[in-house]
């Protein structure tokens, strides 16, 4: 493998979708809407230098392959959440609500808990939308661990759930859990208050 990584090296919207676990449209949005730094080929196809696409992945805090960058970063990526629940057609749902609410965010989805927390140590998402009756680990027992250990960047955590016990939004909230919601849920209560998380990354 070559040790002389520079600016000098290339790649194209399709290799940056690939390294970055995106499809290539995703990739082709960032640099549309000036996220991503690129230029044109005669031929009208984007390409991107290397230092621009390791810069662009540490802003996010993406996890950097050891061949752009001798160093993985572990920061928190404030343009990406992770979906989970086992109910994969409304985790599809969610994903797709949220791509148009927020087209330029990062949507990672998990259908247990162990897989959502192996998600977690390789994206950092500043959010997570996160069931409670999971196969695996449970959502009292993640939502605890999110918030109380440092691996995870204590992320924000919203809760959805269908389960209906006497005092379960203080049960979850004591845990750490940011806010509560009910199924069946209200799509539009969800990303407004996931604006004012953006509101806050900002401030």
């Amino acid at each position: 493998m070559a040790k002389d990584l520079n600016k000098t090296v290339v790649y194209s919207a399709l290799e940056v979708a690939n390294i970055c676990g995106v499809v290539n449209q995703t990739a082709i949005n960032w640099i549309r809407n000036g996220h991503l730094k690129a230029f044109s080929t005669p031929g009208g196809q984007y390409r991107v230098y290397r230092d621009d696409l390791v810069q662009f992945m540490q802003s996010r805090g993406m996890r950097i392959p050891n061949e752009l960058s001798a160093e993985v970063v572990g920061e928190k990526s404030n343009n990406s959440i992770l979906i989970v629940d086992d109910d994969k057609g409304l985790n599809a749902v969610l994903g797709k609500y949220l791509e148009k609410v927020f087209p330029d965010l990062i949507i990672h989805q998990a259908f247990d808990g162990f897989e959502a927390g192996a998600k977690m140590v390789e994206t950092h998402p500043f959010c997570v939308l996160l069931d409670l009756d999971l196969p695996g680990l449970n959502g009292f027992d993640l939502c605890a661990r999110l918030k109380q250990t440092e691996e995870f960047n204590k992320p924000y955590v919203i809760i959805i759930t269908a389960l209906e016990e006497p005092n379960l939004e203080k049960k979850v909230k004591d845990l750490g859990a940011d806010l509560f919601f009910q199924k069946p849920l209200h799509l539009k209560e969800i990303t407004d208050s996931m604006k004012s998380f953006f509101e806050s990354l900002s401030d």
